[in-house]
């Protein structure tokens, strides 16, 4: 039986700080082993999210960026196929009209 990839899992902190994160959380989110995350801190916790792949990030890096630019145009790009995503799901729906 899989275990479910919402519910909490507590991992080991080495003494140097590291941390694996589970597989089923690195497949789900395409995290490659070896490979970079984004970690920072938003609203009191610590976030992890992958480093988007070159393909992802194609055009975002031409010209001169502030810190965090960069990441912000990710998030944007995301928040924006979650978006369409929505809209699809909702236009396959059934309707609750049969």
């Amino acid at each position: 039986m899989a275990s479910s990839t919402n519910e909490p899992r507590v991992v080991r902190v080495s003494r140097k700080g590291q941390a694996t994160i589970p597989k089923g959380l690195r497949e789900k989110f395409g995290i490659e082993t070896p490979g970079e995350v984004f970690v920072y801190e938003e609203q009191g916790r610590i976030i992890i999210e992958p480093v988007p792949s070159p393909d992802e990030l194609h055009g975002i890096h031409a010209g001169e960026h502030e810190r965090g630019e960069v990441l912000e145009r990710v998030r944007e790009m995301k928040d924006e196929e979650k978006r369409k995503e929505a809209e699809r799901v909702e236009r396959l729906r059934p309707s609750e009209d049969v």
